[in-house]
């Protein structure tokens, strides 16, 4: 590895996607989506007894397609970085307790599945692992129980409001992948510009996005015309409106033309019941393993930078009427051939 500029880290032998899972609740599967994911739920509840129960088994499901497609066992998998949004990574505890894998827990709000990516890329360039695994997760049940109502209280909620993901991703990391390579990664720093509703994450997570893609493009002396898809965790509409705004007036760079966002993409603005979107974990991990890793195989793509980003709030924070600190982190994939 090497350092490029103040923020990011080339990889100059770039690890490998050898394989990616994804798993989804009942309304991902009904989205535009619904075909690319490996398992699809009709039952949130995935026939356990508590949403956080289901969550977990949404992780055992991504990982084991993940290890199925690549005809490897937990046994193989020297390291694990993992998390979600509960309190304590519970579903990503309870997901790897009986797979007996090394496993380090993480906590980067909707940016951990970037995170994740980043750090299991780093664990295999520096010899530290030959396969690492990368996996987040999130369900829309959990999320609302922890950080807004239970379901049964029935709630309304805003429209710059965004429904969290029921699903995860899992990625397996290694040196012997001919396609997808991971070249380079920007871990983001902390950004809040004073929004305190926990309702409109998209314009607290935007300014986060705005300076780790600015930083990435900086520090690699590249510009988006560079690539095929500048594409965001889950900013939702509303916030992808403003992360290019925000690019155009802060730092003079138009990402208008290539700018994608998970949490659009998930579901069907028109035909489903999301508000501005998707969030969670679990949004930009299912997005990633399931149609982005395909097409950059197929070769429908061949350049992404990939940017998730977190609103780093607890409950505890928002009932205290704190502002919410965001940030977001940078992957660069790519297809090899």
């Amino acid at each position: 590895m090497k350092r490029a500029g103040a923020n990011t880290v080339i990889f100059e032998s770039p690890p490998g996607v050898i394989s990616a899972a994804s798993s989804v609740g009942k309304a991902e599967s009904k989205g535009p989506l619904a075909a690319c994911f490996d398992v699809t739920n009709e039952n949130d509840g995935i026939s356990c007894g508590t949403w956080e129960h289901a969550e977990a088994a949404l992780v055992k499901q991504a990982t084991d397609a993940a290890l199925k497609k690549a005809d490897l066992s937990p046994a193989d998998i020297q390291i694990a970085f993992a998390g979600d949004l509960l309190n304590q990574c519970t579903a990503s505890t309870f997901g790897f307790r009986e797979k007996n894998i090394p496993m380090a827990g993480l906590f980067g709000a909707c940016s951990t599945f970037a995170l994740s990516l980043f750090l299991a890329a780093a664990a295999v360039d520096s010899g530290m692992a030959s396969l690492a695994l990368a996996e987040a997760s999130s369900h829309f049940c959990a999320a609302e129980k922890q950080f807004r109502f239970p379901l049964e209280y029935g709630g309304q909620r805003t429209p710059t409001a965004q429904r969290t993901v029921t699903g995860a991703g899992a990625a397996i990391i290694g040196k012997n992948s001919k396609k997808i390579a991971i070249r380079a990664g920007t871990v983001g720093r902390i950004t809040d510009y004073g929004i305190k509703d926990m309702t409109n994450m998209g314009a607290a997570m935007a300014p986060a996005a705005a300076a780790t893609i600015a930083a990435f493009l900086k520090d690699t002396n590249t510009s988006p015309d560079n690539y095929d898809m500048i594409l965001t965790g889950d900013l939702g509409r509303i916030g992808s409106e403003i992360l290019v705004e925000l690019m155009r007036r802060e730092y003079a760079i138009d990402i208008k033309k290539a700018h994608a966002d998970c949490g659009v993409m998930i579901f069907d603005g028109n035909m489903q019941d999301t508000h501005a979107g998707g969030s969670g974990c679990g949004c930009s991990a299912a997005v990633i393993c399931s149609t982005i890793v395909s097409k950059l195989e197929s070769g429908q793509l061949n350049r992404v930078l990939f940017a998730g980003t977190g609103a780093l709030m607890s409950p505890l924070t928002v009932y205290q009427g704190d502002t919410i600190p965001c940030i977001a982190h940078a992957v660069y994939l790519t297809n090899e051939e």
